[in-house]
C-alpha cells in the first residue's frame, strides 16, 4: 500500500513538473523540487503560482481590452467568461472523487497551467492588436 501511495505521489509531481515551465515562476519551481514536498506542499505551491498567474492573467486581459476597438470589447468579454467556465468545469472534471489524493493535485495543477496558457494567449492577443 505504501509502495502504491509513493508511486502516486511520484506520478503527480512528475505531471506538476511536466507544466509549461517557461510559463511559470521559479518560485514554483523551487517549491515543488523542495525535497520534502508533500501532497498538501503541493498544494501550497500550485496556489501561490496560481494566485501569481491570475495577476498576470488580469493584466493581459486588461492589456488586451485597451488595445481593442470598442466593438471587440463585447466579444473578448463573452470569449474570456466562456474560457473561464470551461477552464473551471475541464479542471473540475480532474478532481475525481475516487481518483485519491493525486486527482485533487492534478486538478489544482490544471487550473494553475490552464491560467498561465491564457494569459499568455491574451498576452499574445494584446501585442499583435498593438502592432496594428
Amino acid at each position: 500500500m505504501k509502495k502504491a501511495l509513493l508511486c502516486a505521489l511520484m506520478l503527480c509531481a512528475s505531471f506538476a513538473a511536466q507544466a509549461d515551465e517557461k510559463l511559470l515562476s521559479k518560485q514554483y519551481g523551487a517549491c515543488m523540487d523542495r525535497p520534502d514536498v508533500t501532497t498538501a506542499g503541493m498544494h501550497d505551491c500550485i496556489g501561490a503560482e496560481t494566485a501569481r498567474q491570475d495577476k498576470s492573467l488580469n493584466a493581459a486581459y486588461k492589456g488586451l481590452q485597451q488595445a481593442l476597438p470598442p466593438a471587440r470589447k463585447a466579444t473578448l468579454l463573452d470569449a474570456q467568461r466562456a474560457w473561464l467556465k470551461f477552464r473551471d468545469a475541464n479542471c473540475s472534471f480532474q478532481a475525481d472523487p475516487d481518483g485519491g489524493t493525486i486527482a485533487g493535485v492534478n486538478a489544482s495543477a490544471c487550473l494553475m497551467q490552464m491560467t498561465a496558457d491564457r494569459a499568455r494567449e491574451l498576452s499574445d492577443f494584446a501585442a499583435e492588436a498593438a502592432g496594428r
